[in-house]
């Protein structure tokens, strides 16, 4: 008998536990706050909508069967960190000229059905789990070594804690739709998964473009795990504290600085610094390094899903 979904509720499908947070940092992204401008758009925003692809999936129907739709690509032609936060479709680029994406968007979504489990990419070490519902919901973040992170959001179930470690393909949580995008703008905008990509403190895509390297073991076609040749050494990113301290430093939000100090572990307090410049880049003077080194990019990651989810991908048209 096939095995049936993980029921999920609307409170853990957009991410709204606990409410009161979420209420909050949905004004964030609405109103702003201090020095974190408010979320642009305007009309250019609704080539964002995929109701081709948002509504069937929103039903539960895998649109191209056993290949998992590209939604968004990561854009190559990003704003500056003094911008504030937009979804606006203005001068983007993918990685293959086209505009499938938007202003500020870091990352690679996939579209898929509410509660499809999502597995980490390569083997790693959980640095943190949370919930920020202005930017990607529920989220885990893994430490793949060698200045290499993972992000996997807007989650409606995580599976693992900060600290675990992780096999390549190991399942980390359950899919969903959580984050103020995909509640204002249900059912426009597709459930799906964001995978942000982190390489030496700094988001970057994972499709290699005019001669630079895939990050995906299979090259721009990324494929699933499949259960071989993944047995290869993990070692923890090695994290300068002083340079972890500086950064926080950089920080001009006073209540923002005070809450990246207030995390004692390293491996935490790298995580947070790190999502925080991604999102927040206009309260950061400056972005020093992390670590002592600067690390090559390297074919090293798989598709977040089980093979027997998806085979592949289904690249825009």
């Amino acid at each position: 008998m096939a095995r049936t979904r993980e029921r999920i509720g609307i409170l853990d499908t957009f991410g709204l536990r606990p409410l009161d947070l979420a209420l909050k940092q949905a004004g964030r992204a609405v109103f702003g706050n201090n020095d974190i401008p408010p979320t642009q758009w305007d009309l250019s925003s609704v080539k964002v909508f995929k109701p081709h692809i948002s509504i069937p999936t929103w039903l539960g129907v895998k649109v191209y069967g056993d290949k998992a739709p590209v939604y968004n690509l990561y854009n190559r032609n990003m704003p500056g960190p003094k911008e504030p936060f937009s979804v606006r479709v203005t001068s983007c680029r993918d990685f293959r000229g086209g505009q499938c994406t938007y202003d500020s968007h870091l990352g690679t979504d996939f579209a898929i059905p509410v509660g499809t489990p999502l597995v980490t990419c390569a083997p790693g070490q959980v640095l943190l789990v949370k919930s920020q519902f202005d930017h990607g919901g529920l989220k885990v973040i893994v430490d793949h070594g060698q200045g290499l992170i993972t992000s996997y959001g807007h989650m409606s179930r995580a599976r693992v804690r900060a600290g675990d470690m992780l096999d390549r393909g190991q399942v980390v949580g359950l899919s969903g739709a959580a984050g103020v995008e995909l509640l204002l703008f249900f059912p426009w905008v597709s459930p799906h998964i964001h995978l942000n990509v982190v390489l030496n403190s700094k988001p970057v895509d994972p499709f290699g473009a005019n001669g630079e390297p895939s990050m995906w073991r299979t090259g721009n076609d990324p494929l699933p795990f499949d259960g071989h040749g993944g047995e290869e050494p993990f070692e923890p990113t090695d994290w300068n504290p002083a340079l972890l301290d500086a950064a926080i430093e950089d920080c001009t939000d006073p209540a923002e600085r005070n809450y990246l100090r207030g995390f004692t572990d390293i491996r935490t307090r790298a995580a947070e610094i790190v999502n925080h410049r991604m999102f927040f880049s206009t309260i950061f003077r400056d972005f020093p390094p992390l670590y002592d080194r600067e690390y090559p990019r390297r074919p090293v990651l798989d598709l977040p899903f089980r093979p027997q989810d998806y085979t592949g991908v289904k690249m825009p048209d």
